[in-house]
């Protein structure tokens, strides 16, 4: 702590996971805490599928940021973006031309897409990282169901019914079964002439086999599960092309209007705001207490940073760890001195369509119905506030019900997707 009375002042970038949860536990000291981030609320972003899906309301996964500090009356939010940080002189530089200074920083500027050098692609194949992602996404696969309804050409009208999942991850596993319950069950009955074996959705990943981060077993259940759904599973597939009008898989051309990136991510510019060393993906990489090195006073969490556990494995941009990593450097501020950061592995989780799930908790893997259940209570759990609980726990049941999306709209977006009429 500082020699005088003054408090401490923390400045933390980034309202995710990890930075709010940093928030909340420094907001128990006698420390000021200001909170910046270029959006004004908090995104779920494990359920972002599910809007870019119209399974839910982008208002049912977000939270004003305002809001959830309400209470903590030595935290101010600032509405803004970072765009340059100097360590040196200890402040930040802002998109207002505003500077704010501090005695304490937390990076946690979460992650971005990742095309692997091709980042051409993104216009033809957005991933979902935020709310615009997902409606974005969300425009793109309805409205192909819409024009696809009235097409005469059987060659476009197979093209605007093919959806293409880029990466076999959580996200293209969730993103995928979601997207078949949409195009070959839910809509069917909104829809004339689009029947429940008009629609094609294939899940494209690179390595050997689904879910690389859980047990073969599970892998197995998890492709088995989407197979039911209707998905084709493409494995040891690598994509070389994406336009507007097909995507090349393994040499393969496929006409298709909606493809949805799902394949890899990189972290902000937060290495190069800082001056400071950083892994392939961008993350800067930090000390064993989540410092950053050569920085005092400085850390990185979350999708910002690279930390190796004591078994050498570098800890995935997931929300448990984010906000472990939050709490933990929060405590090292209040207390004042170094320590050393351990993961706690709760295991990992991944929904596939209306009613199964595959879990892995170590000492506990189950896949179908009851892991479902599961998947679905945690998630619920871990929403931020009362109000969206109860509004993501009704949706849910009502779709279970029901087969209905309720959130079908079609929003946004000047550039329409190929031979759409104005």
């Amino acid at each position: 702590m500082k020699a005088d009375a003054s408090p401490l002042h923390v400045l933390i970038i980034g309202a995710g996971f990890g930075g709010l949860a940093a928030a909340r536990e420094l907001a128990r000291g006698n420390v000021r805490v200001t909170l910046i981030d270029q959006r004004n609320h908090h995104l779920f972003q494990p359920l972002l599928y599910q809007v870019a899906t119209a399974g839910l309301s982008p208002a049912d996964i977000a939270a004003p940021i305002r809001s959830i500090v309400r209470r903590h009356k030595n935290v101010q939010v600032l509405l803004d973006t970072v765009i340059d940080v100097d360590p040196g002189e200890r402040r930040v530089l802002l998109a207002s031309r505003r500077t704010v200074r501090f005695d304490r920083l937390i990076v946690a500027t979460g992650a971005r897409h990742s095309y692997f050098g091709r980042d051409d692609w993104e216009q033809h194949a957005p991933g979902i990282k935020s709310i615009d992602d997902a409606t974005t996404v969300r425009r793109k696969v309805l409205l192909a169901l819409e024009l696809a309804e009235t097409e005469p050409d059987p060659l476009r009208r197979q093209a605007l019914l093919t959806f293409v999942v880029v990466g076999g991850g959580p996200t293209g596993v969730e993103m995928a079964g979601a997207i078949a319950e949409l195009a070959r069950r839910s809509v069917s009955g909104d829809f004339r002439s689009i029947t429940p074996h008009c629609s094609r959705v294939l899940l494209v990943e690179a390595g050997p086999r689904l879910l690389a981060s859980f047990p073969p077993r599970l892998s197995d259940k998890a492709g088995k599960a989407l197979e039911s759904l209707g998905v084709t599973v493409m494995t040891d597939k690598r994509v070389s092309a994406i336009t507007e009008t097909y995507i090349d898989i393994g040499g393969i051309r496929v006409p298709t209007h909606s493809v949805v990136w799902a394949a890899g991510v990189r972290a902000s510019d937060a290495a190069a705001w800082l001056g400071v060393e950083a892994d392939r993906a961008g993350r800067v990489i930090v000390g064993p207490d989540l410092s950053v090195p050569g920085l005092p006073g400085a850390y990185a969490i979350g999708d910002t940073a690279s930390f190796t556990d004591g078994a050498g494995r570098c800890l995935p941009g997931i929300a448990p760890v984010a906000k472990q990593q939050g709490r933990h450097v929060a405590h090292q501020i209040l207390r004042g001195r170094a320590i050393p950061f351990r993961y706690r592995d709760y295991g990992n989780l991944a929904t596939i369509g209306r009613h199964r799930a595959v879990i892995d908790f170590g000492w506990l893997r189950m896949s179908g119905v009851l892991a479902w259940f599961v998947w679905t209570t945690a998630h619920i759990f871990f929403l931020a506030g009362f109000r969206n609980r109860l509004l993501v726990g009704a949706n849910w049941l009502w779709n279970y019900l029901t087969f209905e999306r309720g959130a079908r709209l079609i929003t946004g977006g000047d550039a329409p997707i190929h031979g759409e009429s104005k």
